[in-house]
């Protein structure tokens, strides 16, 4: 794996605006049901983030991009299930994925408003919330304040834990920022660190979530009958 890193560290050297459309087109896809449930874009931003203190990439433009592909994001999937309503979410792809429709169903009628904050949070019904959103009626003006809110705090929480990670392995463990293995080492921990972390979370959010999102789907079916 590390025989690739130099060249890419070259390459994102020469194109930094491609790496920045990169960044935007992986915060972007996180808000974009189905697709936004596979492509990992938290470990994508993580990763080109953790090339900030090499001087790689500028910390204002990765942080500017992450933070616009996920307002780009967010604002058109809630447009979308704006416009087409209620039979949106039964009509392909989404009605490959009936649970998870449900689950972000569940997770709305239970938090209202607020859904849309956390779920920016929550893998991975956040590529589904929005969307969610718009078709089940809330307004626009209660949706994008609160989905700019949490994006402005999401976008930091992806990009500062690469930059910061990298740089206090620089100044504390002493690794150089442009030499050998050392990089190699940096760049795949960042990357292996952002797996574990998705994992967990999906473990945890698996085995305590699932129950008590049911069991709240099942309520309002039951109301709805």
């Amino acid at each position: 794996m590390t025989s690739f890193i130099d060249p890419l560290i070259a390459f994102v050297s020469a194109n930094a605006w491609l790496a920045y459309l990169t960044l935007f087109l992986a915060a972007l896809l996180e808000a974009v049901p189905v697709f936004g449930s596979v492509i990992p874009g938290s470990t994508i931003i993580l990763a080109l983030s953790a090339l900030v203190p090499g001087g790689q990439l500028q910390f204002g433009w990765v942080l500017a991009a992450a933070t616009a592909g996920a307002l780009f994001g967010d604002g058109s999937a809630f447009w979308v299930g704006h416009r087409a309503k209620r039979e949106i979410l039964s009509s392909w792809p989404l009605s490959n994925y009936p649970r998870v429709i449900a689950q972000s169903e569940a997770f709305f009628h239970r938090w209202g408003t607020l859904a849309v904050f956390f779920g920016r949070f929550v893998p991975p019904i956040r590529a589904f919330v929005p969307i969610t959103a718009g078709a089940l009626g809330m307004p626009p003006f209660r949706f994008y304040p609160v989905s700019i809110a949490a994006i402005l705090l999401w976008a930091p929480a992806h990009v500062l834990p690469g930059v910061l990670a990298v740089s206090a392995m620089h100044k504390y463990a002493g690794l150089p920022h442009h030499t050998g293995i050392a990089r190699h080492y940096w760049i795949l921990a960042v990357i292996a660190g952002t797996l574990i972390v998705w994992l967990a979370t999906w473990i945890i959010h698996r085995r305590r979530g699932v129950s008590e999102i049911e069991s709240t789907t099942e309520k309002i079916r039951k109301d709805i009958r």
